[in-house]
């Protein structure tokens, strides 16, 4: 048992001290952003007592996946670019509609 956690320590040694670097900080940094989306959305959520997604959860999505793009790119992983890639497609689209409904409701209130 005792050989299981050396085992386990060398991994993690291996894995999150050895290999840490500026690009790793920035690809823990891109997650945070990216996992505040859902955080943001929760809470809205829990004070409007339904499932609401606010403005905010799309400008999350857009800098953490942004960000998790260019980690995604250095590193080289074709999955993770076209994942990151697509997504931003789909943030970007979600912002220009809901800055399209707020144009539309603003030339109603003229």
């Amino acid at each position: 048992m005792a050989n299981v956690f050396q085992e386990l320590a060398t991994w993690f040694h291996q894995v999150f001290v050895k290999q840490f670097d500026a690009w790793v900080l920035l690809g823990f940094v891109a997650q945070f952003f990216f996992s505040m989306r859902f955080v943001v959305q929760w809470i809205a959520s829990e004070k409007a007592k339904r499932s609401v997604v606010p403005i905010a959860f799309w400008f999350f999505s857009l800098g953490g996946g942004g960000l998790l793009l260019v980690y995604a790119i250095q590193r080289q992983d074709p999955v993770f670019i076209a994942g990151q890639a697509l997504g931003l497609f789909i943030y970007i689209r979600n912002l220009w509609l809901i800055a399209n409904e707020r144009k539309a409701a603003m030339s109603k209130v003229d």
